[in-house]
Order: C-alpha cells, then sequence, then structure tokens
C-alpha cells in the first residue's frame, strides 16, 4: 500500500477488510487508500459526540454499539467491515474497549497478516 506520491500509511488491520482470504486486494490500492481515508476521518470526528453521549448516559459499550448498528445500515454507506473498523477505531481514541465488535488481529503464525476474530474484544 505504498505509493511514490503518497505518504498516507493505510494500518494492516484495514488492509485485511480490502483483501481476500489470500491476502490479495479486492480493490484497486488508491481505492483502498481512500476508503480508508474516509474511515478514519469519520472515527476522529465521532470523538466528540461519543464524549458527549457518555457525559449523558456513561455506558461505553451501549454507545460505540449504538454507533456501530448506525454506520453498519444500508444508510451509512460503509461495508459491516468498514463500520466495525470505525468503531474499533473509535473505541482506540477514546481508549474504550469495544465489546462485541468484530475486530482483526495478528495471525499467530508470526508472518505479519492479520485475520478477522468475530470473537469478544479482550
Amino acid at each position: 500500500m505504498d505509493g511514490e506520491d503518497n505518504q498516507i500509511v493505510v494500518p494492516p488491520s484495514f488492509v485485511a477488510l480490502c483483501a481476500d482470504a489470500r491476502g490479495r486486494l479486492r480493490l484497486a490500492p488508491a481505492a483502498v487508500r481512500e476508503r480508508y481515508e474516509l474511515c478514519e476521518d469519520l472515527a476522529c470526528s465521532l470523538v466528540e459526540p461519543a464524549q458527549a453521549q457518555y457525559e449523558r448516559a456513561p455506558s461505553e459499550a451501549g454507545i460505540l454499539n449504538t454507533m456501530h448498528v448506525a454506520l453498519a445500515s444500508d444508510v451509512g454507506g460503509l461495508s459491516r467491515e468498514e463500520a466495525g473498523w470505525v468503531v474499533r477505531r473509535l473505541a482506540e481514541l477514546l481508549q474504550w474497549q469495544a465489546p462485541g465488535l468484530p475486530r482483526i488481529r495478528p495471525s499467530a503464525s508470526g508472518d505479519g497478516r492479520e485475520k478477522r476474530d468475530f470473537g469478544p474484544v479482550k
């Protein structure tokens, strides 16, 4: 995902969303970068609204799950995987846990690839 003219580095966790089972990208690298930028910007823009919701109803999991449902809906414009990534990134930015959401984790093989894990976040 390196481009000579582009300094944006797409993290492996996002690249994995756009790859098939063999690790090959299903989209052009420029499209992956564009989707990543959209998702990263969205996660960053949701920090303040999430914090405001937390002041009214302090349930990290409830806020994140509600946002996940909204983002994963047909109206959200994101794939289900992208919606999960945005919410996990938001949780990371807020330093919150994101229980029960699909997540991407490194494979145990140590080959640098990541695999999807639909178990609870620990």
